[in-house]
Parts: C-alpha cells; structure tokens; sequence
C-alpha cells in the first residue's frame, strides 16, 4: 500500500502543476498533549482531489495514517477526510468536514465532523 501512496505521490510532484489543478499531496501531523504530557500524534499521509461546484468548493482526501501513542508501538492506520466551504457573502463563508480513522478493534473506528463559518475582513 505504501508502495502505490509514494509513486501516486512522486508522479503529482514531477507532472505539471499547471494541468493539474485538483489533484493534491497532504502531509499533517496532529498532536496532542495534556499540560507538558505528549500523549500522542497521528500523521496523515494523504492523495486528495479538490475543486468547486458551482459557488461551493469541495475536497476528499485519504491514505495511510502512522498513529504514535505515549508508551505503544506505531501503528499504520487508514484515514480520510472529505470537506464542502459555500460562500454566504463577499465576508462569510460556512464550511464542513467529515473524518474517519480506522482501529485494529473494529469497536473503535473513529469518526469526526466539523462545522463553522469564516469572516473575511
């Protein structure tokens, strides 16, 4: 899996960005601590598509995900998010994002959402 992940994402890096608008490479890291405690990080390596229909824009994103807990041993998960942002006025924008993150323990697949609005000044 790692294999295809790398070669999808060398082949966006070395085409012409130009001809390629939608396609997209995403790497984030997101750690957490409680007071100066790490606790965890899980990194996100991800091949998305992106674009707009109508006024609304839109992403979708998936790949491998290396999950680090304090004190456990790495483990290589799959996740994916997927986003639409719609233009109230010229100043506001609303947006929403959907995640998912899956577990050995088929108990424990993670599922995330976000809502918000955004003010341009």
């Amino acid at each position: 899996m790692f294999k295809s992940v790398f070669a999808a994402t060398a082949a966006l890096f070395t085409s012409a960005g130009a001809a390629l608008a939608g396609p997209y490479v995403n790497v984030e890291t997101n750690a957490g601590w409680v007071g100066d405690d790490y606790t965890s990080a899980t990194t996100d390596l991800h091949v998305g598509y992106e674009g707009t229909a109508g006024a609304a824009s839109y992403y979708v994103q998936a790949g491998p995900a290396i999950v680090a807990v304090d004190g456990e041993e790495t483990d290589t998960q799959f996740s994916g998010k997927a986003g639409i942002g719609v233009p109230v006025s010229d100043a506001i924008g609303v947006y929403g994002e959907m995640s998912f993150l899956t577990a050995e323990d088929e108990d424990d697949f993670g599922l995330g959402g976000k809502l918000g609005v955004k003010y341009n000044f």
